[in-house]
């Protein structure tokens, strides 16, 4: 049942349970209730539920039994919310939605605030509701944001499709809609850039919220202008002073722990050292590989890294439940255990280690000790979602060359990658040249990035350098998955092993794959978009893991590089990228060239 359709449903089913005149369909009995919205524990608690909404929570709700209700024991395991993910990407786990709730619904998620800019920058308007109907049929809530940044920074790349106010006025009247994602175009915002002010207003105007993501690390003028302009969140703090700025001038801080990008660790001294209230903290994965979710966990392995730095569990439970529905004003419907609201419940064995029991989503038993119990929805896909890579033609190894017309050794820009973060450094460097070709070079830890057009098959390559990898074999990876334009992405050491790669991910229509000395070593499909397999999670999580291991047959020994490598054609995070126009300096937002 919608949220849309409760609203217009008498109450009185769930008066009528609570006051024992009519039968529960569940009743929780004996556990101990972690009430976020009191900051409590209570021991010894029933919990009655009927038609997927809590009636009744307290001491002993025998007299909501019936001949035909359902009765768990707790066994005074503790009784938490159902966790929320305030901010993710479901393109990130390289799965489709389905398969996302399929692979997140047993470790506790039972609600996500998604944000599908990664389709919408391959299929436009189209994508996103595609995107949107799949999440309707989901036996959890799926909360759909949307695209703000479509292209993420315009003039410095070229997208599969383009997203305006117009279309982000008609999607404010879709059900589903949450909100608008991401602001990215932080400098717009704060240069009042008119295209990006009126999205914000169409959001307003529709009573939603408006998601940031401001990538600098100036909290001067132009933060203080940016968080004038309406952006009511921001999980791109990376330092305990970016959590104390935002939450000081009224925005939620949202603190991510995905599967490369670690940001909790850091500000959340704001609230375990500093003392600030931890009601503006919010916790969130924003990009989570497949294998982390099977093998690791999702939110629930947030929560537990947030007890790990310090904080108290209750608190970091709050920061995944009530502290997220509040922000995104569905509190009335879940986000705590307390009548009215969703019957998501999670019966857990202790709040440190987070060993989930049993998950309640909508007042059904979804899936207990890690088994999901609850049928999902069969979605078919059109054929122009999984026919998304356009090249010119056959790609050889001279579309790889970096030529110039210096001899000897030449001053380059290279990209350098941060292990576990999303910024990069902007790196000047000093690389032989041979026959009027720079020459990569592993004692200095440098190899090529390449970014073919894949959207309209214009034959555009753009080849620069990147460091960080630690590749020390002739190789090559190829990926679709380039945030946010979503072109091809090769990294690689040798031009044949990359014009390998990328002909292989044309023919198997996106993903990612790895070659080492003329052989492929590692391949996830990709077919929806180029960056989600309707295949089940730990099928995709199988294949992506050999795209991972063929890193490290490489030489990388980098945690996920493959996510790395995913954010170094976004240009809107600092220092510096690479786009279908060239190398970009995201300081200046302006094209500079390789060799300098």
């Amino acid at each position: 049942m919608s949220m849309e359709s409760f609203r217009l449903q008498d109450a009185r089913a769930l008066v009528d349970c609570a006051m024992g005149r009519k039968p529960a369909d569940l009743v929780i009995r004996n556990g101990r209730w972690v009430s976020v919205q009191s900051g409590e524990v209570i021991p010894d608690t029933d919990i009655a539920v009927i038609n997927g909404r809590i009636a009744y929570v307290g001491s002993d709700a025998g007299h909501c039994l019936g001949p035909k209700t359902r009765v768990i024991e707790a066994a005074g395991r503790y009784l938490v919310p159902g966790l929320l993910d305030a901010h993710m990407h479901v393109e990130s786990g390289m799965l489709t939605v389905t398969e996302f709730v399929r692979a997140v619904l047993p470790h506790g998620t039972t609600g996500m605030f998604v944000d599908p800019h990664e389709i919408a920058n391959v299929f436009g308007l189209p994508g996103v509701r595609l995107m949107v109907d799949e999440a309707a049929q989901q036996p959890v809530h799926v909360f759909v944001q949307m695209p703000s940044c479509v292209p993420s920074a315009p003039g410095l790349e070229t997208p599969g499709a383009s997203l305006g106010p117009a279309e982000v006025e008609e999607a404010m009247s879709w059900p589903g809609i949450i909100g608008l994602g991401e602001m990215m175009n932080f400098p717009g915002v704060a240069a009042s850039d008119a295209r990006v002010h009126a999205e914000m207003q169409a959001t307003r105007q529709a009573g939603k919220v408006i998601g940031g993501h401001y990538a600098s690390l100036d909290l001067g003028l132009p933060f203080a202008g940016y968080v004038a302009g309406g952006p009511a969140d921001d999980h791109e703090g990376t330092r305990l002073e970016d959590a104390v700025a935002r939450v000081r001038q009224g925005m939620r801080v949202m603190m991510r722990y995905g599967s490369a990008w670690h940001d909790v660790a850091s500000q959340v001294r704001a609230v375990t050292e500093l003392g600030l209230d931890s009601r503006r903290f919010i916790l969130c994965t924003d990009d989570s590989h497949s294998a982390t979710l099977l093998c690791e966990g999702h939110m629930n392995r947030v929560v537990r890294h947030a007890v790990a730095q310090g904080l108290n569990p209750i608190t970091a439970i709050q920061m995944a439940t009530i502290n997220t529905a509040e922000h995104f004003g569905v509190d009335s419907e879940m986000g705590m255990i307390a009548p009215g609201r969703y019957a998501d419940i999670l019966l857990v064995d202790d709040l440190v280690h987070f060993n989930i029991h049993m998950v309640i989503a909508q007042g059904k038993l979804a899936a207990r000790d890690g088994e999901l119990l609850v049928n999902l929805p069969a979605v078919d896909y059109p054929g122009w979602a999984l026919n998304s890579v356009h090249l010119k033609h056959s790609l050889s190894k001279t579309d790889f060359a970096l030529r110039t017309e210096r001899r000897g050794r030449a001053k380059v820009n290279v990209i350098g990658i941060i292990e576990n973060q999303a910024p990069t450094r902007h790196l000047v460097m000093e690389v032989p040249v041979k026959n009027g070709e720079i020459q990569v070079d592993a004692s200095q830890d440098l190899a090529k990035i390449a970014l073919v057009e894949r959207h309209r098959g214009t034959g555009a390559v753009q080849v620069g350098l990147v460091h960080g990898f630690g590749f020390t074999e002739p190789c090559a990876i190829a990926s679709t998955v380039a945030h946010d334009s979503h072109h091809m992405l090769v990294v690689g050491t040798d031009e044949e092993c990359m014009a390998q790669a990328a002909n292989e991910l044309e023919a198997c229509g996106g993903g990612q794959v790895v070659v080492r000395r003329g052989q492929v070593i590692g391949k996830v499909e990709l077919r929806i978009a180029g960056l989600m397999s309707n295949e089940p999670a730990r099928v995709v999580a199988q294949k992506a893991e050999t795209v991972l291991n063929g890193f490290k047959a490489c030489g990388s020994p980098i945690n996920n590089p493959n996510m790395t490598m995913s954010l170094l054609g976004l240009v809107v995070i600092p220092e510096l990228r690479i786009s279908d126009r060239g190398l970009v300096n995201v300081n200046t937002f302006q094209i500079i060239p390789v060799v300098e």
